[in-house]
């Protein structure tokens, strides 16, 4: 195993082990502080991040579009802190660091024992919503990618698991969801990243094509599971509100590009979102990777087909 792997496991089980005698607030600025400091060092993640905000806010100052990357990298030193932290919380103190909005659409979508499709993105705090989402409500199932390193991948999964939900590997998902599905179980899946496998659909984020999964719509559609849009935004004095919305209103299965519609309708929620809190988005993914996404979509254009699509 690669020395760096462990160096980087080590420094990760330190912080984790320093930010449990903090509160949470203090873990935040903290965070917040590394995530700045981040900013001004990792040059190649600040240039992807600028070149992103300038696809996305082309009209906008550069000057507020630099700040928007500061403020998004000092978010996501303090999500890596708090999460940390999180997961050393006790069940209780979990649950009264939580501001739910919307619970009742999630457990009338369980209802229908369908089981549910919930989707959001890299945004706000993700990963500490599903946590307490199986507190409040019950466990469900995370599709995730292992990380590159084995030893945080582990230590990641340890904290995603330990209020009972259960992670699901990307490679052979589709049968393991269905089963979920099938069982009344919600599935919890990120929209939001460049796909280059074969079920990559092309879909308007920003008005701009986006490779995007089509896994949800596809699923949405041959299941007829609802899917609902959920979102943590940070408040004060390090708590989370638990955004769950209005269930997405699918297309008719058997209409034109079915898939590529729902998923569309998926995205576009989630770039209303990133729209009201940019900051809280993952601009240093590059998200727009064809020539063809530095020409802006017109108003009622479509992306050009994709190269293949998971069969409904």
């Amino acid at each position: 195993m690669k020395l760096r792997y462990r160096v980087e496991a080590l420094a990760a089980r330190t912080v984790q082990s320093f930010v449990r005698v903090l509160p949470m607030s203090a873990v935040r600025l903290l965070g917040r502080g590394i995530g700045t400091l981040a900013y001004l060092l990792d040059l190649p993640h600040r240039r992807i991040a600028h070149e992103n905000l300038a696809l996305a806010f082309p009209n906008r100052p550069a000057s507020e579009r630099r700040a928007l990357a500061r403020n998004m990298f000092a978010h996501f030193g303090a999500l890596l802190f708090e999460l940390l932290k999180f997961g050393t919380l006790s069940r209780s103190q979990m649950l009264a660091a939580i501001e739910p909005e919307g619970e009742e659409r999630v457990r009338q979508a369980l209802a229908q024992g369908r089981g549910a499709l919930f989707f959001t993105g890299h945004f706000g705090y993700w990963e500490i919503h599903a946590m307490a989402f199986a507190l409040r409500i019950e466990p469900t199932s995370l599709l995730a990618r292992p990380l590159d390193n084995p030893l945080l991948d582990a230590m990641l999964e340890e904290i995603r698991t330990s209020t009972g939900n259960r992670v699901i590997q990307r490679r052979g998902a589709v049968r393991r969801i269905l089963k979920d599905l099938a069982a009344g179980r919600g599935v919890a899946i990120l929209i939001d990243q460049h796909l280059h496998e074969s079920d990559a659909v092309y879909v308007g984020f920003f008005q701009r094509p986006a490779a995007t999964t089509s896994a949800l719509a596809a699923m949405a559609l041959r299941t007829g599971a609802p899917v609902i849009p959920v979102f943590a935004l940070p408040l004060p004095r390090g708590r989370y509100r638990l955004i769950y919305e209005r269930p997405v209103e699918p297309p008719l299965a058997d209409a034109p590009d079915a898939v590529r519609e729902f998923t569309q309708r998926c995205t576009d929620v989630l770039e209303m979102y990133v729209r009201r809190h940019p900051d809280l988005w993952l601009w240093m993914h590059r998200r727009w990777r064809d020539e063809r996404a530095h020409a802006p979509l017109a108003a009622g254009d479509q992306p050009a087909a994709s190269p293949g699509e998971i069969e409904v």
